[in-house]
C-alpha cells in the first residue's frame, strides 16, 4: 500500500511540473511579439486599402474638376471652341416701357463732346423697368434681397430654353402650362436644379415696334405671352431654379392683374428676367448664362447685361 501511495504521489508532482511548464510557455507567447499569419494581415488590411484607394481617386477627380470649373466654358470661349450670344437690347429712346404709371421712356443726353470739350460725355435717367433688365426678388415681397444684394452665384448657372411659339403664334396671352414644363423634359431631359430658365415667346419679333410689343385692346389692356403660376411654381419647388427669363414685359402675361407668377418667384427669393433677346439663337439646353445687372443700391429692379456661353 505505501508502494502505491508513493507511485501515486511522484505521478501527481509529475502531471502538476507538466501543466505549469505549459502555463509557462503559454504565458511566454502571449508576451512575445509575433509576426501575424498572411491570412489574418491581408483581411485585417483590405478595408485600409480601400479607404486608401477611395481617398486617392476622389482626390485626383477634384483636382481634376477644379481645374475644369476655373477654365472651363470661359477657357472655351477664349480658345474659341464656344460661341457667346449676347441675349441684352440696347438702351435708346425707342425702348417699350411699362405703359402704366409714372413709367417713363429712356432718355440720353451729350453733355460733353470731343470738338468743343476733347472729351465725351453724356448722362442718361431710366425707369428700372425698361429694356433688359432683372426683376430683384424685393419687386413684390416685403424683405427680400434687392438688386444690388444678389449674390453672384445666383446669376451664373446652367441655362434651359423652353420654346412655346406654336402656342403663342395661336393665343398671344398663352402662359407656360406645368404640362408644357413636362413635355419639355420628357424631349430635353429633367431640368437640372439650380437652373435658369428662358421661356422663347417669340415676342420679340415686336421689339421695334412698342404698340405691337404692348399690344394693347381698345380698353387699354395688354396682351402678351407668360409664365403660369403652377409652372413657376414647379420650377421652385421641384427644380430649385435660380431665376427665370423671358422675352417680353413681365413674366406674367399682359393681362394678368394679380402678377401671380412675380410673388412665387420674389417671395422664394428669386429673380426674373424680362425683354430677353436672341432666345431663338439659343439650344434648348447645354449652354451657360451670366447676368450683370446695374448694382443700385436698394434697387428693386435694374438693366442688365446677359450672355449665353454656348459650346460650338
Amino acid at each position: 500500500m505505501k508502494a502505491v501511495k508513493g507511485t501515486r504521489r511522484n505521478g501527481n508532482k509529475t502531471a502538476q511540473g507538466q501543466k505549469m511548464k505549459r502555463i509557462a510557455i503559454a504565458m511566454k507567447n502571449r508576451l512575445s511579439p509575433r509576426p501575424p499569419q498572411a491570412d489574418s494581415l491581408s483581411i485585417k488590411k483590405i478595408p485600409e486599402v480601400k479607404i486608401f484607394l477611395r481617398t486617392a481617386i476622389l482626390g485626383i477627380m477634384l483636382i481634376f474638376w477644379v481645374q475644369r470649373l476655373q477654365g472651363g466654358i470661359l477657357e472655351d470661349v477664349m480658345e474659341g471652341k464656344a460661341a457667346v450670344v449676347d441675349l441684352t437690347y440696347p438702351l435708346n429712346e425707342k425702348n417699350p416701357y411699362w405703359p402704366v404709371g409714372n413709367y417713363v421712356p429712356f432718355r440720353y443726353e451729350v453733355i460733353a463732346n470731343i470738338k468743343k470739350d476733347m472729351v465725351f460725355s453724356g448722362r442718361y435717367s431710366t425707369p428700372e423697368h425698361l429694356g433688359t433688365h432683372i426683376d430683384a426678388p424685393n419687386h413684390f415681397e416685403l424683405n427680400q434681397p434687392s438688386v444690388d444684394q444678389i449674390p453672384f452665384e445666383q446669376l451664373v448657372g446652367p441655362a434651359v430654353m423652353i420654346d412655346i411659339t406654336d402656342k403663342t403664334n395661336l393665343e398671344p396671352d398663352y402662359v407656360l402650362l406645368l404640362s408644357d414644363v413636362e413635355q419639355w423634359e420628357k424631349v430635353h431631359g429633367r431640368i437640372p436644379d439650380r437652373s435658369i430658365i428662358l421661356l422663347y415667346t417669340g415676342w420679340s419679333k415686336r421689339w421695334q415696334n412698342f404698340d405691337d410689343y404692348k399690344n394693347n385692346d381698345t380698353y387699354g389692356c395688354m396682351h402678351f405671352p407668360g409664365y403660369s403660376k403652377e409652372a413657376a411654381v414647379f420650377l421652385v419647388e421641384k427644380r430649385n431654379v435660380k431665376g427665370i427669363g423671358i422675352d417680353t414685359m413681365s413674366g406674367d402675361c399682359g393681362n394678368c392683374s394679380t402678377f401671380q407668377v412675380h410673388h412665387v418667384m420674389n417671395r422664394a427669393g428669386k429673380f426674373i428676367l424680362e425683354n430677353v433677346a436672341n432666345l431663338d439663337k439659343l439650344p434648348p439646353r447645354g449652354f451657360t448664362l451670366i447676368v450683370a445687372p446695374i448694382k443700385i443700391e436698394g434697387g428693386s429692379e435694374g438693366q442688365c447685361r446677359i450672355w449665353a456661353l454656348t459650346p460650338k
